[in-house]
């Protein structure tokens, strides 16, 4: 006897269908069991704007929106997120819900590669719906979860402080 199980073979092969709101249109997607978020949504949707990193949680650059809070899509089985909305930075670009930050982390030159872009829009977008006017520390600090190797941080707080400052204003930062 060899102690070989042939179900393994089988449960490898199994599929799951999960259901999500996904920048505002309803899918369906067959996933394996242990897929996570960033892979589905990347290969199963082909919403590419959300970027796998180091698949640790480390680096930010995989953060979706989750029923409006900022997660790490690299972290979570799709099958955790059946039922619930995301909004990717695909959609919150093309909804034009993040303009003013990207008019402003481009005006700034707070991006470089463009890597890690994303998710520091995803994770302004929620600090900016959370807190009207955050302190410099405060921005600082909502970003601590995203890395980047080309800009600095300086360019993105600045960013991010003058477009929390002209939609407090009623105006835009630029």
């Amino acid at each position: 006897m060899s102690g070989f199980d042939e179900n393994l073979l089988d449960e490898a092969d199994e599929t799951v269908r999960v259901r999500f709101v996904v920048n505002g249109r309803k899918v369906a997607c067959e996933v394996a069991p242990r897929e996570t978020l960033v892979d589905c949504l990347r290969n199963e949707l082909e919403l590419t704007g959300t970027h796998a990193g180091c698949e640790m949680g480390a680096c930010g650059a995989c953060l979706v929106q989750l029923d409006g809070r900022a997660v790490h899509s690299c972290l979570m089985y799709a099958v955790q997120a059946d039922g619930a909305r995301i909004d990717t930075i695909d959609g919150l670009s093309e909804s034009g819900v993040i303009a003013d930050l990207q008019a402003e982390f481009h005006r700034r030159n707070a991006l470089q590669c463009g890597f890690c872009t994303p998710g520091m829009l995803v994770n302004a977008n929620e600090l900016l719906s959370q807190v009207a006017e955050p302190s410099r520390e405060e921005i600082r600090d909502a970003l601590s979860g995203n890395y980047c190797r080309c800009t600095g941080y300086e360019a993105i707080v600045d960013a991010i402080d003058a477009v929390a400052k002209a939609r407090n204003e009623g105006g835009s930062a630029t």
